[in-house]
């Protein structure tokens, strides 16, 4: 099996006002007369190095268990910046998710052979990064159709947001939380509890009958847990 390439790119964000370094996957047998599916990956670096999910794409697409697929990692710069862009209560977390919503969407759009509808486009984070896809899906819902959580940051701000989707069914959901994920050491928050924020999220989500795969994992808040649960994440979301 010839493995997909990853480039890097560079691309200047008017709403962030600064040039992010983007990581691209195309798979290995990428052509420009195929169209293909999305995923935009905040916390990209580790999704790529941590999670692997280049080389899992690369076997589904070898099995014909999905559908062709790029794959962008938003790295993160700094662990402070992170923080600003992705938590809710983040100051530049509305600038990152129109930067996703407009600036990055039409560039892919436009650069690549792609479906260009909310249903063959996902977002995927871990903890705050999965905050910040669900935040940026429940804004744009019909730019983003499907979502993948790995153990999202949860708090009021979160909530509200899942309950004023309007149209439950456009948005599929995919979401994991590990049972030991009860004293989570933060860098700004001190030490949290993920566990009990998400199963209330895991409530309203199967209250608003979002077609919905939800599971609590024997793991904690590390990509020792999110690691092996990538293949079934990218299985699971694409037959919701």
């Amino acid at each position: 099996m010839n493995p997909g390439k990853i480039e890097e790119i560079r691309f200047y964000s008017n709403e962030l006002q600064e040039e992010m370094e983007l990581l691209l996957y195309l798979p290995s047998r990428y052509s420009p007369l195929y169209k293909h599916n999305i995923i935009l990956a905040s916390d990209g670096k580790d999704y790529f190095q941590l999670g692997r999910i280049g080389r899992i794409a690369d076997e589904l697409m070898e099995e014909e268990m999905i559908e062709p697929v790029i794959i962008v990692g938003i790295p993160y710069k700094t662990v402070e910046e992170r923080r600003r862009m992705y938590h809710p209560e983040g100051d530049r977390h509305e600038a990152y998710i129109r930067f996703l919503a407009h600036e990055l969407i039409q560039y892919i759009d436009e650069t690549y052979p792609t479906y260009q509808m909310g249903s063959s486009r996902m977002l995927i984070g871990d903890s705050l990064a999965a905050s910040i896809s669900l935040l940026t899906a429940s804004k744009y819902p019909n730019c983003f159709g499907k979502v993948v959580l790995h153990s999202p940051f949860v708090n009021k701000y979160v909530l509200d947001a899942i309950q004023s989707i309007k149209d439950p069914s456009a948005l599929s959901i995919y979401h994991v939380i590990g049972k030991q994920e009860t004293y989570v050491p933060t860098t700004a928050d001190g030490r949290l509890d993920f566990l009990t924020p998400n199963r209330e999220l895991h409530e309203l989500i199967k209250e608003r009958r979002f077609p919905y795969f939800y599971e609590e994992l024997e793991g904690d808040h590390t990509w020792k847990s999110w690691q092996p649960d990538i293949r079934r994440a990218l299985l699971e979301i694409n037959s919701l």
